[in-house]
């Protein structure tokens, strides 16, 4: 009996970015899988992970979005959290178990007292269940295997962090702008013990990364039901204009240099430009090269030289 031929599944030539709200209860990488599906793109990937427990902002970058991730990532993130005191868990969460407990319920007052302290440029130790590496392995995988984990405390920006209410109680909810490298869990926990008793987070969600907020935010199920609306093929078109932002949208922060078509061909070769015009800068670490509006390369410039460094192929 001869073989059926598998038919391989045409990839889409899918540029930018989707704001995904990523729902409570499924991993970045489940998230990720159900839009491939959907959108079946020829290169995909996001900027950040949530973990299940959490939900909110997750930005998908779809082609040569990808190239524009680190500034997405480096870019600056807002977490609304609630913390539940009396408690604190090996995971500074609900998933661990309770390793510490207080009778004590700080009050608003106290609470406000110390936020100052946990604002600025602060040290934290990392969670023991994150995705840090010790010696090649990640620490979560240490932590569940029973091994004994030490992290050091290390340099976190926190650029805000202020109490938003507090329902009961036991329970405070915050909202923290911070840096790169920020675990809300261990906020949660150092708060608890600063406060004298002890705390985990039982709620949380990503309002902002970067330059995408909620009010870019689209629900998966949303995307879902559309496309279940929509005819195979044609309907990609349809997803891409009604979800996708420009690619443009992840290097709002940087220097853009609008250039000459012929200034285009030649970056998208590789060659340096002179750059014209009396509002040229000389230098700039890092800037992007656009004409018509349409992104041409990210690259630095040296003496009013630009020189690419990753070129779009838009």
């Amino acid at each position: 009996m001869a073989r059926q031929k598998q038919v391989k599944r045409i990839k889409n030539p899918i540029n930018g970015w989707l704001a995904l709200d990523k729902p409570f209860g499924i991993t970045s990488n489940e998230a990720l899988g159900k839009l491939k599906r959907v959108f079946s793109p020829q290169k995909v990937g996001h900027a950040g992970t949530l973990d299940p427990r959490a939900s909110g902002l997750l930005p998908v970058a779809f082609g040569e979005a990808t190239k524009t991730v680190p500034f997405v990532m480096d870019g600056r993130k807002v977490y609304r959290f609630e913390v539940t005191w009396g408690a604190e868990t090996d995971t500074d969460d609900t998933e661990g178990e309770v390793i510490a407990t207080s009778e004590i319920r700080p009050g608003e007052d106290a609470i406000a007292a110390v936020l100052a302290e946990f604002t600025g440029t602060i040290m934290q130790v990392p969670p023991k269940f994150s995705a840090i590496k010790i010696a090649g392995e990640r620490a979560y995988d240490l932590a569940r295997d029973g091994a004994e984990v030490v992290l050091e405390a290390r340099p976190i920006d926190v650029h805000r962090l202020d109490l938003v209410d507090c329902p009961d109680e036991d329970r405070a909810v915050f909202e923290a702008e911070c840096g790169k490298g920020t675990y809300v869990r261990a906020l949660a926990r150092d708060l608890g013990q600063r406060l004298g008793t002890r705390g985990h987070v039982t709620e949380l969600r990503r309002l902002l990364v970067g330059p995408f907020g909620e009010q870019d935010l689209v629900k998966l199920d949303e995307i879902l039901a559309m496309a279940e609306e929509l005819e195979e093929g044609a309907g990609v078109d349809a997803l891409v204009n009604e979800f996708v932002l420009p690619v443009r949208e992840a290097m709002d922060e940087l220097v853009e240099i609008p250039v000459s078509l012929d200034d285009a061909a030649k970056i998208r070769k590789g060659m340096a430009v002179l750059l014209r015009g009396r509002e040229a800068p000389l230098n700039s670490d890092v800037a992007f090269a656009s004409h018509a509006n349409v992104p041409v390369a990210i690259g630095s410039i040296d003496k009013g030289r630009f020189q690419p460094t990753r070129v779009f192929h838009l």
